[in-house]
């Protein structure tokens, strides 16, 4: 059980979305509002609000935590935290809290006895996504132990110094990916590309064409694993790009292309025993090319997809998928890229733990 325990702070709008975060991945919450707490928000948010804990806490969340709860932890005052095996903080100070020496030393102190502190960004607490990131992430998983590399976004190739052929993808579905993999307790990686959010949680790098996301790739996958390869990546660059804006004239404009490098293959060249998750994005039923690229990449799992639907398409919150692997097929109908990540990992340590069995 995790207690999350919601400070007078203006951080404690977003506590409902973290208790509820948290809850989803599978572990109960159990939440108590601190004095004051409630002129920012009321037990009904919350799902399991308690006036105390019913057992003793696998971990003590404090969040927001203003400066009179760090003071309070600091000095051994709270006895919600007494036996947890874990205690994180997330602080909601306004700069000038946050730079007083007595707030300081209390935060010192927490650190020194092994409590974890989300520090805020600029003013405030950290956002809600990465405050649970950060608790599930430490608490460990199904995929604890597991460092997980995860492409996202679609490349561009750039014509000339501001036009490129590139592709729809949004990105959303790497980074669910990436997302519940933390969630899960995996050490994750993310190389984004031309994604306009990190994911909290991850180390994310970011790059814009195939050849950076190739380099980046085997450059990470040698820490890996396990990877994930969920990025939409061109099949054609211009053979030869302009550095100059090409003017428009009053013909037409005749554009070479050549293939882009297979950054699969050289994944499977460089790391033969690297797990790898391929994705086959199709118009239409997508489980013929998925078992095609399941042998011809030499992948362990291949998550197909039909990109013809709207609902289900590039830019969509949904999605619908076949996770293709040597034995089985699971088909995954419409649901949220988040439900459908979960699948695709649960597949992932399946054939992940059956590989080790043999």
């Amino acid at each position: 059980m995790i207690l999350h325990l919601v400070g007078p702070g203006p951080g404690a709008l977003t506590a409902p979305e973290i208790a509820r975060e948290i809850a989803g991945s599978g572990r109960r919450v159990e939440v108590i509002l601190e004095p004051g707490a409630r002129h920012f928000v009321g037990p009904a948010a919350f799902e399991n609000p308690v006036d105390e804990p019913s057992e003793l806490p696998e971990a003590v969340l404090c969040a927001p935590a203003t400066a009179g709860i760090l003071a309070r932890l600091a000095r051994g005052l709270d006895g919600n935290i007494v036996g947890a095996r874990s205690v994180i903080v997330a602080p909601d100070l306004d700069p000038f809290t946050a730079e007083h020496p007595a707030v300081e030393e209390n935060l010192a102190l927490l650190r020194e006895d092994g409590c974890r502190v989300i520090p805020g960004r600029g003013e405030g607490m950290a956002p809600a996504a990465e405050v649970v990131a950060r608790v599930l992430g430490g608490l460990g998983g199904p995929m604890s132990g597991i460092r997980l590399l995860v492409t996202a976004g679609g490349t561009h190739e750039p014509m000339d110094s501001v036009r490129f052929i590139g592709n729809r993808s949004s990105g959303k579905m790497g980074l669910a990916v990436a997302r519940e993999a933390v969630r899960l307790g995996a050490r994750v990686t993310v190389v984004a590309a031309n994604v306009e959010t990190a994911e909290p949680g991850t180390e994310t790098y970011a790059v814009e064409t195939v050849e950076q996301l190739r380099a980046e790739v085997l450059r990470r996958a040698a820490e890996a694993d396990a990877l994930v390869m969920a990025a939409a990546v061109s099949d054609f660059t211009p053979a030869a790009p302009v550095k100059e804006k090409i003017r428009r004239g009053e013909g037409g404009l005749s554009l070479e292309l050549q293939a882009t490098a297979d950054v699969l293959g050289a994944v499977r060249e460089r790391y033969p025993d690297l797990f790898v998750v391929g994705f086959a994005a199709t118009h239409g039923d997508p489980v013929a090319d998925a078992r095609e690229k399941l042998g011809s990449k030499r992948v362990n799992l291949v998550v197909g997809n039909d990109i013809s639907r709207q609902d289900i398409g590039f830019g969509a919150d949904d999605n619908e998928v076949y996770v293709v692997g040597r034995e089985r097929e699971r088909f995954v109908p419409r649901a949220s890229k988040r439900d459908v990540a979960r699948v695709i990992l649960d597949s992932l340590l399946e054939e992940m733990s059956k590989e080790r069995q043999e």
